[in-house]
């Protein structure tokens, strides 16, 4: 059975200012690295024999924390465009337009100059498909919250609206079976299970 291990990169100082990053090359927070060597062993147990990450400087340092520095980058594992959004406090957002942001957040809305939902989720989906194509039985993808969200859409028809927000620096595992695909875990962390994480 072949596995994808789907691997949201650690916090970073917007996260924690609850700011929009989009495509922002925004680095880890110490918190963010701290939480990426938390995981390590959990990621570790499970022996990717294939580790890709986003392109981005988060992604990319959290595969290395995870012990894997040399991890080919794919600039399809790259977080949702989110154009005038980017950089942007989710509170000031929501004040501006409440509906725009709860649309947006169910995949039916793209802020100006961002990317759509369903592009989003067809860039998604190509990098899985690549990633399955691989030969280990096991692939690490190291990348971002909206990533995740897209890949369960793209596999599982969830659509954005009926997934919580996914944790930093936490674990989902989809398996490819010759039945199909199947959800085995979701944000999975190096402490336990995220249930409530912040958007």
């Amino acid at each position: 059975m072949k596995r994808l291990l789907l691997i949201r990169h650690g916090e970073t100082e917007w996260n924690a200012d609850r700011r929009l990053q989009g495509q922002r090359d925004i680095g880890l927070s110490t918190t963010g690295e701290a939480q990426a060597l938390a995981l390590a062993p959990l990621v570790a147990s499970l022996a990717p024999g294939l580790v890709r990450s986003s392109d981005l400087v988060r992604a990319r340092r959290t595969a290395a924390l995870l012990g894997h520095p040399g991890a080919k980058t794919e600039p399809r594992l790259r977080e949702q465009a989110l154009g005038d959004w980017e950089g942007r406090q989710i509170a000031e957002i929501r004040a501006e337009d409440r509906q725009a942001y709860l649309d947006w957040r169910a995949g039916s809305y793209a802020p100006p100059g961002g990317e759509t939902w369903t592009s989003f989720r067809q860039r998604v989906q190509a990098g899985l498909e690549a990633a399955f194509a691989t030969g280990p039985e096991t692939v690490a993808l190291v990348c971002h919250g909206g990533v995740i969200r897209a890949a369960l859409d793209a596999c599982l028809g969830l659509s954005p609206k009926q997934i919580i927000p996914v944790g930093p620096a936490s674990l989902t595992i989809l398996a490819l079976s010759e039945t199909g695909i199947r959800l085995e875990a979701f944000n999975l962390r190096g402490g336990g299970v995220t249930l409530n994480a912040p958007d």
